[in-house]
């Protein structure tokens, strides 16, 4: 790959396993200074540091709990003293849930929707004032937004709200020349089969036109091309990288 994001300064959240993880390793490949930040694996963060490390990056991992004021504040801060600014913005910090409507509590409500909505307005608004002219945020939906998900509402929900917290703020940042776009991914193997039962991973393949799953990587290169010069007048965008499922 060409270093075609050569010293640009890129942070992602949630970086050290799946979509995070491909995409950091994606941007190091590309040239990029970067700043990750996870929240307790330790072991994954320094397996993270170590591919960083041996890609060439200059690259710095912050621990910090995205879904408090002080958490996101710690992130911005590490990304201002390290970088000096901020190119790129990745909001890919997310969790999942399943459980029926009927059963769903207040407290794992707010669980998926602190993490996967509110985490992406704090880091954002936290490194506003970092954000280059002509910078890009990126943040991580997921197509189940856009069709819902039996067992998932409040997973859909907060993947909903960044639709319109994307297509707002790049109306709010384009006239400083920011970039705000969603990447959408469809069924995602993070893990083998995608942590799905062989007959639901199987099903699912099946009604996908490319006949597989989707990958880490498949989702990264939509992100690096949001973030790069080539999408230079894409702005408030949702792109499904879901297979045509």
């Amino acid at each position: 790959m060409t270093e075609a994001f050569a010293g640009r300064r890129v942070v992602i959240t949630g970086a050290t396993r799946g979509i995070g993880r491909a995409t950091a390793l994606a941007f190091a490949r590309a040239g990029a200074r970067i700043v990750a930040s996870y929240r307790s694996d330790g072991e994954q963060a320094k397996a993270l540091g170590a591919e960083l490390e041996a890609a060439g990056a200059e690259f710095e991992l912050v621990q910090a709990d995205l879904t408090t004021r002080e958490g996101a504040r710690l992130l911005a801060g590490a990304a201002l003293e390290r970088l000096g600014g901020v190119d790129v913005l990745v909001n890919n910090l997310g969790v999942d849930g399943h459980v029926p409507f009927g059963k769903l509590s207040e407290e794992e409500w707010h669980r998926v929707l602190d993490h996967n909505a509110t985490s992406a307005y704090l880091v954002t608004q936290s490194v506003l004032d970092s954000l280059a002219p002509g910078a890009s945020v990126v943040n991580i939906g997921a197509s189940v937004a856009l069709r819902g998900r039996p067992l998932g509402v409040h997973y859909s929900t907060s993947k909903a709200a960044l639709v319109g917290f994307t297509r707002a703020l790049a109306k709010e940042l384009g006239p400083r020349g920011i970039r705000v776009n969603l990447v959408a991914p469809g069924v995602t193997e993070t893990e083998p089969g995608a942590g799905l039962p062989p007959q639901l991973a199987a099903k699912l393949t099946a009604l996908t036109a490319l006949g597989r799953l989707g990958t880490p990587e498949d989702v990264a290169g939509a992100v690096l091309y949001l973030a790069g010069d080539t999408a230079a007048y894409v702005t408030g965008t949702t792109i499904e990288v879901d297979g045509g499922i």
